[in-house]
């Protein structure tokens, strides 16, 4: 278990980051992040009250299922991350294992991750975090064009990640960089949207006491 906020381990991670990359990448990421935190949340995303989209999703053992099938009539924290090449979103999975999937158990409600990865890669997911809850494949990142929060990283960017030797393309089961913002969508036992929480910039999530506070707000509207 962890006692620390998201943030915090963030804040922690980019000191140790920074000095090993050196200024001039570190210029091009705080950079990026400046322009997306200036462009804000996109026009369209799905918004609380709206019923949550469908759409194809791949197990990582490469059975092809959907979000309907796998949240079924239980209450689910759907949570869009980037990869597992992703520093934050590993940190991010790393702490809602340890600290919010008890909780959500308890309340009888469940967590779904999903990414635009290759199923092998999702496997990478589960193994850097020691998951233990559903991480899927969103492959040509269908359902989160259709929740509105697809995006991809800047050229720069993408040259400052060939610079530390990766591509996000190489990663994605579309052989593309696309990827979606950071996000978390609670929904409801019938799939209506009661909570969305979009990050723009990527360096920050939506913290386990947020998470928790939208499904115990959701427990109380249905009682």
């Amino acid at each position: 278990m962890t006692d620390q906020t998201i943030a915090r381990q963030v804040d922690e991670f980019n000191e140790g980051f920074t000095a090993q990359i050196g200024p001039e990448l570190s210029a091009v990421f705080d950079g990026e992040q400046r322009d997306l935190r200036s462009a804000g949340v996109p026009g369209g995303v799905v918004a609380v009250g709206d019923a949550a989209p469908d759409g194809p999703l791949v197990t990582p053992t490469g059975e092809t299922t959907s979000l309907p099938a796998v949240r079924g009539d239980t209450p689910t924290v759907l949570v869009f991350y980037r990869g597992a090449w992703c520093p934050y979103c590993n940190i991010t999975l790393r702490t809602y294992q340890q600290e919010l999937l008890p909780a959500l158990q308890e309340r009888g409600v469940q967590l779904v991750a999903v990414s635009p990865q290759t199923p092998a890669a999702a496997e990478q997911s589960i193994a850097n975090g020691e998951l233990a809850f559903p991480v899927l494949t969103d492959p040509e990142n269908v359902l989160a064009g259709r929740f509105g929060i697809v995006t991809e990283p800047s050229a720069a960017a993408r040259a400052a990640h060939t610079q530390l030797g990766f591509d996000v393309a190489d990663s994605n089961a579309d052989d593309t960089a696309a990827v979606p913002f950071p996000s978390v969508f609670v929904l409801d036992d019938s799939g209506v949207v009661r909570f969305a929480d979009v990050h723009v910039d990527y360096t920050t999530r939506t913290e386990v006491a947020e998470v928790l506070a939208a499904v115990d707000a959701l427990s109380v509207a249905t009682r």
